[in-house]
């Protein structure tokens, strides 16, 4: 098939679907004083969440948008750096990017260049493809990327928030009324390292990575590699060594058999995108704790994809004691032995603590956590939940009185750390559709009620006769 060719038709598709929508309606918000150049949006991150926000603004008609992401363009999100899983573990029908157009989804562009029949014999979504369709969305929706670009420091000033950027090593300052951080899944907190007496993570590191660095697999070949962690980058991190020649893996589990239930598929449909935000706190506990406690299984194609390799080995029941790095070769201990290997990857996560993030010092002593929401007993029990930010109807950062920072309700959180307030809107492919229709909607609406004297004279300056063409027109009452 003409896929070259079908994919320019279904690109004209999108362009006709885009226009009878209105899109990109007509902005709406004067200008912030008589400075022209303060932004209305400020969208840090131009992953999938970072991407979707910014159609779901334009669609709103805040047009005077930035998009920034440190990496170079192709390399936002995980997919083609640290992710090392050979498809998505979401089904293939989902949708999300699209916000609603038929022709922007993923099946429309991929079936532009496989056919019916490749999209009926498509298992799941391949990693890179998924990769290539964002870009292709963001082209077509017109979202500009300044990419190479990083959020240095946020500053509260009477008119917003001042943004410093840098690019190639050169700073600059942006004012923006309204700032998303749309940073991933570390972007409200840090990687999670163990705590293993031995092992310095901020010492410089050779031979020992965090799942989520850039590994050079093809180094490892006839190496012993050492992984801890029993979810999904844990296993296809082990299968990528194994498939680069590895000599052995052996997965370290500190549980005594691995997670068997995802309870986060439960949570996705309509109604808990909607209704777990208007939610007690004590439900919004209840429920999200569960989840939490139960983690999630790694995907039933990644084990197998290890199952495959003789040379692969998984320990259950045991969770590292200390690693120690020696000059030849790292030393691992267990309750039940000490091994040897070359290499060791630590497939452990990201931890949430969003006021350890620099792009909050400025609020770092202001901002309310869930820790404040629920009894002392549960915040011990819970802790990592607890550091949550407590978030307000539009994901937007709280302050904790009224007295303390109020520009950071201008500061919304579009990432893992929205979860416990507003569920799995950010990061997750099946509410990312409804977590950016709302943040989209709150930034309208605060806008909107920020602008509210200047948009009233624009109202009373309003002249559209429309009874101009008519015999009872009257020219005095205008």
């Amino acid at each position: 098939m003409d896929s070259v060719n079908n994919l320019e038709a279904l690109n004209a598709r999108v362009a006709h679907d885009l226009a009878c929508l209105n899109y990109p309606p007509p902005t709406w918000l004067p200008p912030q004083g008589e400075d022209d150049a303060v932004l209305d949006v400020l969208i840090v991150g131009a992953g999938m969440c970072g991407q979707t926000a910014a159609f779901a603004c334009r669609r709103e008609g805040l047009s005077k948008l930035a998009v920034i992401d440190r990496a170079p363009r192709g390399d936002e999100g995980p997919w083609a750096t640290f992710a090392r899983m050979e498809t998505l573990r979401s089904p293939k029908h989902l949708t999300g990017p699209d916000l609603g157009v038929p022709s922007l989804t993923y099946r429309a562009w991929y079936e532009t260049q496989h056919g019916e029949l490749g999209w009926a014999r498509l298992y799941t979504v391949p990693r890179v493809s998924w990769r290539d369709y964002l870009l292709w969305v963001r082209e077509r929706v017109g979202i500009e990327v300044q990419n190479e670009t990083e959020l240095v420091s946020l500053t509260p000033s009477r008119a917003g928030l001042v943004a410093v950027l840098r690019h190639q090593g050169a700073e600059r300052s942006v004012l923006a009324r309204k700032v998303v951080l749309a940073l991933g899944r570390d972007g409200s907190g840090a990687l999670r390292w163990p705590a293993l007496p031995s092992f310095d993570p901020t010492a410089p590191r050779t031979a020992v990575f965090h799942a989520s660095e850039i590994i050079s697999f093809d180094a490892w070949k006839g190496k012993r590699v050492a992984v801890l962690g029993a979810g999904a980058s844990a296993f296809d991190n082990a299968a990528t060594a194994l498939e680069h020649g590895a000599a052995s893996v052996d997965v370290y589990v500190r549980r005594p058999h691995l997670p068997q239930v995802n309870k986060s598929k439960w949570t996705a449909f309509p109604g808990f995108f909607h209704g777990f935000y208007g939610l007690s706190d004590e439900a919004r506990w209840r429920f999200l704790t569960h989840v939490f406690d139960e983690q999630v299984p790694p995907p039933f194609e990644s084990v197998l994809r290890c199952d495959r390799h003789a040379n692969f080995t998984l320990r259950l029941g045991e969770g590292w004691r200390d690693l120690r790095v020696d000059e030849h070769e790292i030393t691992i201990t267990t309750a039940q032995r000490q091994a040897h290997y070359d290499a060791a990857i630590i497939a452990t996560g990201f931890d949430v603590d969003l006021l350890t993030r620099p792009e909050v010092a400025a609020f770092r002593n202001d901002v309310d956590t869930w820790s404040r929401h629920v009894s002392p007993a549960e915040a011990v029990t819970h802790p990592e939940e607890a550091r949550f930010p407590y978030l307000g109807a539009g994901f937007a950062l709280l302050e904790l009185s009224p007295d303390q920072s109020p520009q950071a309700r201008n500061v919304h959180i579009f990432n893992w750390g929205c979860a416990m307030s507003h569920g799995q809107l950010a990061g997750d492919i099946p509410g990312l559709a409804t977590g950016a229709t709302r943040l989209a909607r709150a930034l309208a609406s605060d806008l909107f009620k920020s602008s509210q004297d200047a948009l009233y004279a624009r109202l009373l300056a309003h002249r559209d006769p429309e009874l101009k063409a008519t015999r009872y027109y009257v020219n005095d009452l205008e």
